[in-house]
């Protein structure tokens, strides 16, 4: 069996590590270099980086941030944002990503998510999946969530493991920020649909949240920001309770 992973995730706006809820209402909450070194300090299994404003604004992922976050931590590091071609993956590779994150880019074009996979191996790419629930549906959003599409939810997930993609990131945008738990049925589906890794992202609040995901069988790893940002929990902390109540976790 596969050891459940812990993930930590800095959005990235102009330099600073924000977050807010349901993808509004963004504040600043630290430097991304330290708090990456904070983090692996602690027992995350992975770093994620993910540029937020880099595909709004029309431009590239900070090269240089993610430079120095990479020669200063020792875990698999993913990196997304503002990802259009093969020549910004490799750079990003240059640059110190283990793995890149394709959201926004992938919808408008899905063959860059083949044209990525077969030159560097399918494990080298995330689909960054968000969605919103509305109206009885499950819709794809891009944009960091500003932007609705028409694009249904499990027809996306299913087309991205077909088209190369070696792991999603799922987040909900209903529950992002909200502590609220994560979308565990949404991820239960999902995870039912594919045979690539899931990431589960959105809405983690406390110990007993992540503990319901992996007990359920939801996700092989979860994704937290405000719960660490913040300092209601560490890291080691949680991973220890995990382990306590039987999940297969490292420690």
């Amino acid at each position: 069996m596969v050891s459940k992973r812990i993930i930590p995730c800095l959005d990235v706006r102009e330099g600073k590590t924000v977050k807010g809820i349901n993808f509004e209402g963004l504040r600043e909450v630290g430097d991304p270099v330290e708090m990456g070194i904070r983090y692996a300090a602690q027992g995350a299994d992975e770093l994620v980086y993910l540029d937020i404003s880099a595909t709004t604004e029309g431009r590239g992922t900070f090269m240089e941030l993610v430079s120095r976050i990479a020669k200063n931590i020792n875990i698999p590091f993913t990196v997304g944002g503002g990802i259009r071609t093969k020549d910004q993956a490799a750079e990003l590779l240059l640059a110190g990503a283990d793995k890149i994150s394709v959201n926004s880019a992938a919808v408008e074009n899905p063959d860059i998510i083949t044209s990525i996979a077969s030159k560097y191996g399918s494990q080298f790419v995330v689909a960054a999946i968000d969605a919103v629930y509305a109206d009885g549906s499950w819709r794809v959003v891009t944009h960091s969530g500003t932007k609705t599409t028409e694009l249904g939810l499990f027809e996306w997930v299913k087309k991205v493991e077909e088209l190369g993609a070696g792991e999603i990131l799922f987040t909900s945008v209903n529950h992002d920020g909200t502590g609220k738990g994560f979308a565990c049925d949404e991820l239960k589906a999902i995870s039912e649909l594919v045979s690539i890794p899931l990431i589960a992202s959105g809405g983690a609040g406390k110990k007993e949240d992540f503990l319901e995901l992996f007990s359920r069988d939801c996700a092989d790893g979860a994704l937290a920001s405000s719960l660490f940002h913040f300092g209601k929990i560490s890291i080691y902390e949680l991973k220890n309770f995990l382990k306590t109540n039987g999940v297969d976790i490292r420690i």
